[in-house]
């Protein structure tokens, strides 16, 4: 069962992803670098529902 942590850093993840690749192609590397972060908060996020879950 997915907690709010899991999915809301799923989706700061997926969101980083689009995010980075957009600012690859059209060259921003301010975007692409905000898409690496909020990918790596979101994986942060997800580590911290799967914790959770597991207590």
């Amino acid at each position: 069962m997915s907690n709010d942590d899991q999915v809301k850093g799923k989706a700061k993840d997926i969101g980083g992803k689009i995010k980075e690749e957009v600012g690859d192609a059209t060259g921003n590397d301010k975007m692409k670098e905000e898409g690496q972060a909020d990918q790596v908060e979101g994986k942060v996020q997800k580590g911290v529902g799967d914790i959770k879950d597991k207590i």
